[in-house]
């Protein structure tokens, strides 16, 4: 059973950086995609980016391009998303995402605030 447990969020002026760590553990594929999502109060959750656990392919949100980071270490068995430039608007609670043959697996999530 795949878990993960985000770490990282927390409060920061816009403008601002964190860095959003997700461990992972019970991983039994390297074929995963990995995924950030994020929930915002009384909206959906979104994607914010993706990327794959063996290959390069990378993708992000428009909002979020050239502002976030996504990267990931088998060797520590974790994935990261760096935040830069952020912005109020990536207020939410972000949620780490891994899939593997339509099997999708969450963490708990970790909150980051950005005041302006």
């Amino acid at each position: 059973q795949v878990q993960l447990v985000e770490s990282g969020g927390g409060k920061v002026l816009a403008g601002g950086s964190l860095r959003l760590s997700c461990a992972a553990s019970g991983l039994r594929s390297n074929d995963y995609t990995i995924n950030w999502f994020r929930q915002a109060p009384g909206k959906e959750r979104e994607f914010v980016a993706e990327c794959s656990w063996i290959s390069a392919g990378i993708r992000y949100q428009e909002d979020v391009q050239g502002r976030f980071t996504i990267s990931r270490d088998r060797t520590k068995s974790a994935v990261y998303l760096q935040m830069n430039n952020l912005k109020p608007e990536d207020t939410a609670t972000y949620y780490c995402n891994f899939e593997f043959m339509g099997r999708n697996w969450w963490g708990q999530g970790t909150q980051v605030d950005v005041f302006s």
